[in-house]
């Protein structure tokens, strides 16, 4: 068959898939921990729920999400319904203090709209979202009041980022969980640089610090207190759903945020890794070393560096320490992957159908 003919029997195939989704999407229920502590269950019918989904972070041309949601509202609605007939129960969204406070004590009411619809889309489609909040991603687009603000200014206008966002999303079923930060880190000991943001990737800052000034207390206390603070804000108005946070994989703490002292301040544990080929077996030690009793997401996983068989593996491997795993959608279909000849096309095509293949 010719490549036009299996682009457009691809193309065939993922309409009659997309067609079938067109049923009214079945009642979504809070989800709750599982009582043996080991994964999680509908809060009202006690029927296993095990995360599986996509990181919808970026679209195919690098924008973050609240870059075209309000002018193109229809590519989102498409791509939800995209992720659902791909199998996703789950999504994950970045949302930006950039976006969503004005000022210090100022929520940003149009983002707040916005973000309703997508829970709202969100429940129509019969998707679970996982919202991490206070993203940093584009070094630009960060205020520089935020970026001047000491400890204790940040944190309050971190406090009013979550209040803001509970205070929107606490009624809707179709919240999984709160992220609160992506990737935060603790410095350890003086000095560090004055900058809150933390490397760089592919254009974007996905780490953050959450103190510049240690200040003599331990990572552990920082940490605790920073949750502390974070989640006291979200259930001023949400008490019901999930709160966690996208650790690095570095369950002994060399992010300051090691897996035994957090894990009991939240309602299961989120790490985010990229098995290396050549090293599968350091990567399940990884995993292994956060399953300290609660629940377990790998929230970030992709065949990065690795092979897309080798993650298929890997994945079987540390099943019985994980509850779900959450990879990466990026707004093509499997059809305009299999069409683009591109190589990293080619390797996000070859982790969609792996993502098909892999049971929950």
């Amino acid at each position: 068959m010719g490549h036009g003919a299996v682009c457009g029997a691809v193309a065939l195939a993922l309409v009659v898939l997309a067609c079938s989704c067109g049923a009214a999407a079945p009642r979504l229920e809070r989800v709750v921990v599982a009582p043996d502590g080991k994964g999680f269950v509908g809060a009202e019918s006690g029927q296993r729920f095990a995360p599986r989904g996509f990181n919808y972070d970026h679209d195919r041309a690098s924008r973050l999400l609240e870059d075209y949601w309000e002018a193109e509202w229809p590519t989102v609605v498409e791509d939800f319904r995209e992720m659902k007939a791909l199998g996703a129960n789950v999504v994950r969204i970045h949302l930006q203090v950039a976006r969503f406070m004005d000022g210090p004590d100022r929520p940003n009411a149009a983002s707040l709209d916005r973000l309703g619809r997508l829970v709202a889309l969100a429940e129509d489609t019969g998707l679970y979202l996982d919202v991490t909040g206070l993203g940093c991603y584009r070094r630009r687009d960060v205020p520089d009041w935020y970026r001047d603000q000491d400890e204790a200014g940040r944190w309050q206008t971190q406090q009013r980022f979550w209040e803001a966002v509970a205070a929107r999303c606490a009624k809707s079923r179709a919240v999984f969980c709160y992220n609160l930060m992506n990737e935060p880190v603790v410095p350890t000991a003086r000095p560090v640089p004055a900058d809150w943001l933390v490397g760089e990737f592919g254009g974007f800052s996905f780490v953050q610090r959450i103190t510049l000034d240690p200040a003599g207390r331990p990572p552990a206390q920082i940490a605790r207190q920073w949750i502390g603070r974070m989640t006291a804000a979200i259930q001023r108005h949400d008490t019901q759903h999930l709160i966690t946070i996208g650790l690095l994989p570095f369950p002994g703490g060399g992010t300051g945020l090691a897996s035994r002292e957090v894990a009991e301040l939240l309602g299961f544990l989120s790490v985010h890794i990229y098995p290396a080929s050549g090293k599968m077996p350091e990567a399940r030690r990884t995993v292994e070393g956060f399953a300290v009793g609660k629940p377990l997401v790998l929230e970030e996983i992709f065949p990065l560096t690795c092979t897309v068989p080798e993650l298929g593996r890997f994945l079987e491997d540390v099943r019985p320490h994980v509850a779900g795993w959450i990879g990466f959608y990026w707004g093509k279909t499997p059809t305009e992957l299999s069409c683009s000849g591109e190589i990293s096309d080619a390797v996000t095509l070859g982790w969609l159908r792996l993502f098909q293949e892999m049971k929950p």
